[in-house]
């Protein structure tokens, strides 16, 4: 489905500002929607003959159900089949249909309100309330419908949206969160009964129609910054200027997200709505997650430092004995513990238990190279991208790679020798394969992988058959030397 722009692209010669202006109606009109119980289609006139508007944008109403349950976007109409879209754009007013039409078996009740930019009408918002459930009046019926028939007057008279986009519109309070409606003297006429728990929750024990809401929240407010700003904000709102969202905590430490809208239709004061939405358990939540992620960062961290400990000591021990075969063992150890602590301290600095493996191999393959420069001339280097891994199998990932890297400085070149060990990688969405390949001498006659008494392939093979379950071969290659073929699953893991 081609979006807003696209379609005004493709169908209309409207300017770049009459685009964004439609682009900030659709970011607010679901405010309009649930307001006033209705679905809003937006009709742009098209170009060339006739006189044919075509939809390019719709939203339904969370608060009513939908007059429209079709997807209208892409279709057109003509004047004759809906005139009042024409009678909007020519009169520049709003149009009500006397009668309701029959849609799908539902008896719609129509109306159009003309989209205004400056002097010019560029397009015509329709909205049609579905007639077929019964509606008995109530303070909050009445004064939803009552608030947007002012914003919609406000759209036909081109003050609303405001000029200044606001960037947290689709993160807003919404109407069903919370209602606040003030006079013009920034009273309270109406509250919802989700406002008035969020003003409760705040420690306001008492009814709010009558109080003013600007001295009232400021002085249930906690910090005193944010009690200014908030009570300024509604207080610009009764001026007649929007405010974006803001958040606040009550002395109480009850969380409330806040956003105020001004009433003018026709450029009379009419007072403001303010939209207000309490989000305690949210934030508590949020703080329990950093918390416990900061916990666990803070584990890793630690567990890094203790796995470097415990190298240095294999390393002090290391120095003092005298068995090549004992000191290469305890070489061995400290490689596999550093290889352990490099993806924990990744991990230290991870806020969703992620390693970007790319990271820790690079800091690997110096590592291993360091021990090929002095023992052999072989250089080691990494082809593709491993990508981001759970931890889950970045551990043994990293431990089955320095296994497989070491062996082939090990057994595939003679003390001395040139060469290179190629670490290669390719990742799909199911599967992550890697080639550790080398040009040294081959695998011995009989090789088995199975039968194999090495520890390194030992290691590689139980890690790869019980913690990546995964496969793994070694073979020759063709042009000479070895290469081990590694294929770990990314999806399905537990």
């Amino acid at each position: 489905m081609s979006t807003l722009t696209d379609l005004l692209a493709e169908h209309t010669k409207l300017s770049g500002a009459a685009v964004d202006h439609l682009q900030l109606v659709v970011a607010e009109w679901q405010l309009l929607s649930d307001l006033s119980f209705a679905d809003f289609l937006l009709w742009v006139p098209l170009d060339g003959p006739g006189d044919t508007f075509l939809c390019v944008a719709q939203a339904r109403p969370t608060t009513a159900p939908t007059a429209h349950p079709e997807d209208v976007v892409g279709s057109e109409v003509q004047s004759d089949e809906h005139p009042q879209l024409r009678r909007a754009m020519d009169e520049s007013r709003i149009c009500r249909e006397e009668d309701p039409r029959w849609h799908l078996g539902v008896p719609v009740r129509r109306e159009t309100i003309p989209v205004r930019l400056g002097l010019q009408v560029i397009a015509v918002l329709s909205r049609s309330t579905n007639l077929a459930v019964p509606r008995v009046p109530s303070p909050l019926e009445i004064s939803y419908l009552g608030s947007a028939a002012d914003l919609c007057q406000m759209i036909a008279d081109g003050t609303f949206p405001a000029p200044e986009p606001s960037p947290d519109v689709h993160t807003s309070p919404r109407v069903g969160d919370g209602l606040i409606r003030l006079d013009p003297s920034g009273a309270v006429v109406f509250a919802s009964p989700n406002a008035l728990s969020a003003y409760h929750r705040m420690g306001h024990a008492s009814d709010l129609v009558g109080v003013h809401l600007a001295p009232l929240t400021r002085s249930l407010i906690g910090d005193p910054f944010d009690a200014t700003e908030v009570a300024q904000r509604i207080r610009q709102a009764l001026d007649g200027q929007p405010s974006m969202r803001m958040e606040a905590e009550s002395r109480r430490g009850a969380a409330v997200l806040f956003r105020s809208l001004p009433l003018r239709p026709r450029g009379q004061a009419a007072g403001a709505i303010v939209l207000c939405r309490d989000v305690t358990e949210v934030r508590r939540r949020d703080r329990a997650l950093m918390s416990k992620d900061a916990t666990i960062r803070e584990i890793h961290h630690r567990v890094k430092n203790n796995l470097q400990t415990v190298a240095a000591l294999l390393r002090l021990q290391s120095r003092r004995l005298t068995n090549p075969e004992a000191k290469e063992a305890l070489a061995e150890s400290v490689r596999r513990v550093t290889s352990i602590a490099l993806v924990h301290e990744t991990l230290s600095m991870s806020v969703d238990e992620r390693v970007d493996l790319d990271d820790v191999v690079d800091k690997v393959i110096p590592m291993m190279g360091d021990v090929a420069v002095t023992e052999t001339q072989v250089k080691v280097r990494r082809e593709g991208g491993f990508g981001v891994v759970s931890s889950e199998i970045a551990t043994p990932l990293v431990m089955v790679l320095t296994e497989l890297v070491q062996n082939a400085f090990e057994h595939a070149y003679a003390p001395g020798q040139r060469g290179e060990v190629v670490v290669h990688s390719e990742r799909s969405a199911k599967w992550l394969d890697v080639t550790i390949s080398d040009d040294g001498k081959g695998l011995p006659p009989g090789f088995s992988l199975e039968r194999t008494d090495r520890l390194g392939l030992q290691i590689v093979r139980t890690l790869v058959d019980s913690e990546l379950r995964g496969s793994l071969s070694l073979r020759r290659r063709p042009r000479g030397g070895t290469e081990a073929v590694l294929r770990v699953p990314l999806r399905g893991r537990r």
